[in-house]
């Protein structure tokens, strides 16, 4: 699988474990760190990446502004290991589920599975 890690999860830890998961990973910081949300969310989908963030700014662009978009994995609020934990979990549990266009919000505990259609 292809991901394309947002500047706030480009940890060493969480693109290293994706590696070693045999994934292809890119982060935002080898790109340009101060490119804009709308340009990785088209990025992500032109490259056929999953985007992997912490920023709910994308709800804003895909709800509101209704841009196309492929898989996006929100973390919200956990650690760098605690990131790398319920990714490995999320992978095992649901890696099916990220394909097209879904928005999957994971927090402590809880895995949020939101399909769109477009």
């Amino acid at each position: 699988m292809k991901f394309l890690l947002d500047v706030c999860v480009s940890s060493r830890s969480l693109t290293a474990f994706l590696v070693a998961q045999g994934h292809d990973v890119v982060s935002a910081l080898a790109i340009d760190p101060s490119a804009s949300d709308e340009h990785l969310l088209a990025l992500a989908l032109q490259e056929d990446r999953v985007l992997l963030t912490e920023d709910k700014d994308f709800g804003e662009l895909v709800f509101v502004q209704a841009r196309p978009h492929g898989p996006l994995l929100r973390v919200v609020e956990l650690s760098v290991d605690e990131q790398v934990r319920a990714v490995g979990e999320l992978l095992e549990q649901h890696l099916h589920e990220l394909t097209g266009p879904v928005i999957v919000t994971v927090t402590r505990g809880r895995v949020r599975i939101r399909r769109r259609n477009g």
